[in-house]
């Protein structure tokens, strides 16, 4: 083979390499396009659903995912939905976070105008199958025990596991996974009462968090 040709075959192979790259990139592309839309609503169904779990509909007749306030916190923004009834809020529900045995949980809470909690559902979580997953509504009824819990009941004192001296069961071998739900979902109640009047728009949401705090005699 003489150095002529083989150049020819080095540039034809760098050309068949290069197109078939451009062809893939081309039809991910297109698939990525057309799957968006499908995703987005997929995404969109699966949020309603865990809405409607903590938010039941007797307590709003509103669009949840249409009416939104985000609330600066510390680590970052916190999110939350609003339900109202015949334009007042009647209750919201935003996510919290915290860490548990096997990593990050996700915890979402809906809680009603009075502080009480309307309902717990953990988004998300990498705790032990089998020992931790109990936090999960799908495997047990353990969230369920928040139902109708605020702050004040039970006393501050008994929001943690019965081995700590609280009122909540723990799992038999993982008692680091509801002590730390139960840590966040008490944090939840905390970040309601002290963002209560921001949550349920008792002020326009363009008020200065300094005057609400500092109002002037």
């Amino acid at each position: 083979m003489n150095l002529e040709t083989l150049r020819q075959r080095m540039l034809y192979q760098t050309l068949l390499l290069g197109g078939a790259a451009l062809l893939v990139s081309a039809l991910l592309g297109l698939g990525n396009h057309g799957t968006a839309g499908l995703i987005a609503e997929r995404n969109a169904g699966d949020l309603r659903d865990s809405l409607s779990e903590v938010l039941p509909a007797r307590h709003h007749d509103n669009d949840l995912l249409a009416d939104t306030v985000t609330v600066p916190r510390d680590d970052e923004p916190v999110l939350a939905y609003r339900g109202r009834l015949e334009g007042r809020v009647n209750a919201v529900a935003f996510a919290m976070d915290g860490v548990g045995y096997g990593g990050p949980i996700r915890v979402l809470l809906g809680v009603d105008r009075t502080g009480r909690v309307l309902g717990v559902r953990v988004l998300s979580h990498s705790e032990t199958p089998g020992l931790g997953d109990g936090i999960e509504r799908a495997k047990s009824d353990w969230v369920l025990d928040f139902d109708d819990k605020r702050l004040g009941n039970p006393p501050p004192g008994d929001w943690t596991v019965q081995k700590d001296g609280g009122v909540f069961d723990q799992f038999t071998g993982a008692t680091i996974t509801p002590r730390a739900t139960v840590a966040i979902v008490r944090d939840g109640l905390e970040f309601f009462a002290a963002h209560r009047a921001r949550l349920l728009h008792e002020f326009p949401p363009e008020t200065p968090i300094a005057t609400l705090e500092h109002p002037h005699p």
